[in-house]
């Protein structure tokens, strides 16, 4: 099993009186990129004190927590950084920083995000305020409060003997294939999801279901539940428009596929190392 990458996050959404300091990271927001600074050649927070030297307008600013003692904030702004600075979209940052400090910029994005679509309230449309207590929005008319979202979705590795299924996306690059996955639907649980996309996609039936792990996808607000599933029949149909083909694959043959900081690739890499040992 992989290792939790945010053992040493506290999360919170109340500040301590001295947690904004010149050393706090900063999760800065502009246009949907986060600003970055390179330390060693990786990208790396801001801080309170770099910001300070930015020409920018804060529209938004949110307390996430403390990461291994140091407090983390995120910001939405506008205008421009300072020179020696970068803008990058989320997905630049997976495999060029540590796995946590992405988790901590997609925790920072996903609050952001939820805060900019909350602020009328949906049933009433009065203009919502923050919750005293908990990282939510409530209405001071109907009562209505709202949370940050997440999506939950599964993401499953199906095997036949020493074989994997892969398929390609229809709007991937020609090459890429991953595992399967798909969102959970009202009223489904887990298991019945998994069982359903797997047929919609691919038109197999599968059996033998084992939970793997989880991965928070900031893209935009997703929870990916993994699982490792068996072949139990059919032939691989794939998906009108969704599906550009399907596979099995041995791992002396596999196509292009995810690296290890997604968790479609731990589960294509755990199935390779068992098979290996």
């Amino acid at each position: 099993m992989w290792p939790h990458e945010l053992d040493e996050f506290e999360s919170a959404h109340i500040a301590p009186a001295d947690a904004d300091h010149g050393e706090a990271w900063y999760f800065v927001f502009a246009r949907g990129e986060l600003i970055v600074k390179s330390v060693a050649g990786a990208p790396t927070p801001i801080t309170a004190d770099d910001f300070r030297w930015f020409d920018m307008e804060v529209e938004q600013k949110h307390f996430l927590g403390h990461y291994e003692g140091r407090s983390c904030f995120a910001l939405a702004a506008k205008g421009k950084p300072a020179e020696g600075f970068q803008s990058i979209g989320l997905r630049n940052l997976l495999g060029r920083t540590k796995a946590s400090l992405f988790y901590l910029a997609g925790r920072a994005q996903q609050v952001i995000d939820w805060s900019q679509s909350h602020q009328f309230c949906g049933r009433c449309g009065e203009r919502m305020q923050h919750h005293q207590q908990d990282r939510a929005m409530t209405c001071p008319s109907c009562r209505l409060i709202s949370y940050p979202r997440l999506s939950p979705s599964i993401i499953v590795l199906v095997t036949r003997g020493d074989e994997i299924l892969l398929a390609r996306n229809a709007n991937w690059p020609q090459g890429m294939y991953s595992t399967l996955a798909g969102f959970v639907e009202a009223g489904e649980s887990i298991e019945q999801t998994l069982h359903r996309e797997v047929f919609e996609e691919v038109g197999l039936r599968v059996k033998n279901l084992k939970y793997f792990g989880s991965q928070s996808w900031p893209f935009p607000n997703s929870l990916m539940l993994g699982f490792h599933a068996e072949y139990d029949g059919g032939d691989i149909v794939c998906q009108a428009e969704e599906i550009a083909d399907a596979q099995w694959f041995t791992i002396d043959n596999l196509p292009q596929t995810p690296p290890k900081t997604a968790i479609s690739g731990w589960l294509i890499h755990e199935f390779i190392e068992q098979h290996n040992a």
